[in-house]
């Protein structure tokens, strides 16, 4: 059996205490109640602190739990209320589009992807909950990337790198990409990430009015497209998904 590592262990305890408590804590209070020296407790408190995870006031010098952590835990709550939300809606777009449906959320400089609904036939398929993709050429990637200003500097920070030869790299060009994406509500990806795969993309948005992800559909080339062009009615089914799970967020019309 793997041992457990004693200052996590300790840190844990920390977090957990500060947790359960209505007020700030001292060191002399925190050390006494976990049985620490405060020569320890103080060493374990300074590292929470430089990581965010712990604040002290600069007045009385008591502790109490950090932005960091709030943040985190913010954060998994958003993207648990967003999977939850979407499951119905990205259920019957795959049904009604006959392709595959994915979720993605913004998550270190690329797209997370939380859920996907198999496209609703009898062909082998790769359940991809937990892959990455890239900001710049995917059209969730893409939607992130007009609507949230953090992806937007995360994918200008970020090496724009060519998968096929219509991948879009110079900034400029990229730019104007994401200033159509806002002007007409959705974004797509025809083979501009992998040959002979497109997909299409629109934003969804919270009761803040505030980006929080995105929903498309992927697919052959030539099941989203007809006549060199994406098909209006998948375009709509996309949008009007996306619609519906900000609705259900609190998010209210578009």
């Amino acid at each position: 059996m793997a041992r457990n590592i004693q200052s996590l262990e300790r840190a844990a305890a920390m977090l957990r205490l500060l947790a359960g408590g209505e007020r700030r804590l001292g060191l002399s209070d925190i050390a006494s109640s976990l049985g620490l020296a405060k020569g320890t407790a103080h060493g374990i408190l300074r590292t929470l602190q430089q990581e965010g995870f712990v604040e002290q006031d600069d007045v009385s010098g008591r502790y109490q739990l950090g932005a960091e952590l709030l943040r985190l835990g913010t954060t998994y709550l958003d993207v648990h209320e967003l999977r939850a939300r979407a499951l119905v809606w990205t259920d019957d777009l795959a049904r009604s589009s006959g392709e595959s449906v994915h979720l993605g959320v913004l998550h270190q400089q690329g797209v997370l992807i939380v859920h996907h609904v198999f496209r609703p036939d009898d062909s082998r398929q790769v359940l991809e909950i937990g892959a990455m993709q890239p900001l710049h050429s995917t059209a969730l990637g893409k939607v992130l990337s007009a609507y949230d200003p953090v992806a937007h500097s995360e994918a200008l920070e970020a090496d724009r790198k060519p998968f096929t030869d219509r991948t879009v790299c110079d900034l400029e060009d990229f730019e104007e990409i994401l200033d159509i994406t806002r002007a007409r509500g959705y974004a797509a990806d025809v083979e501009e990430t992998w040959e002979g795969v497109a997909s299409i993309a629109a934003p969804i948005h919270d009761r803040r009015r505030m980006p929080v992800g995105a929903v498309d559909i992927t697919g052959a080339v030539e099941r989203l497209c007809r006549d060199g062009e994406l098909r209006p009615e998948l375009i709509a089914a996309v949008r009007d998904c996306a619609r519906a799970v900000s609705r259900d967020l609190g998010a209210g019309r578009f």
